[in-house]
């Protein structure tokens, strides 16, 4: 199984570094369009290579994936930490009613190893 992850992760490698070489050319980001940024008066561009941009786009969709599924699982997340508290609050009154019975119907060794 080992073999298998890297040979995986191996592949991909190549898979980016293809990619990479692919396209090195580089591409200018504009902040905004030139005529809004003229009338703004805010002109930032960034001149970097085209696979960085690809990369960073596949980050930035994988962020917003798992933050789109965390938040979509949170009533799953929440329903799971309401049924572990009634299990613990059940759990702990079943303790206390054999205790109580225990003690009422003298069975005085069941007293002492539940209580």
């Amino acid at each position: 199984m080992r073999y298998i992850r890297y040979a995986f992760l191996a592949a991909i490698a190549v898979a980016l570094i293809t990619l990479a070489l692919a396209n090195r050319s580089m591409v200018t980001l504009n902040l905004l369009p030139a005529e809004l940024a003229q009338l703004v008066g805010v002109g930032y561009a960034i001149t970097v290579p085209l696979f960085s941009v690809i990369f960073a786009a596949v980050v930035a969709g994988l962020l917003i994936g798992f933050f789109w599924e965390w938040m979509r699982e949170g009533k799953h997340r929440a329903a799971a930490r309401d049924n572990r508290l009634a299990k613990e609050r059940l759990a702990r009154e079943v303790s206390k009613l054999k205790t109580a019975k225990a003690k009422t119907e003298g069975d005085e060794v069941l007293a002492l190893l539940e209580g």
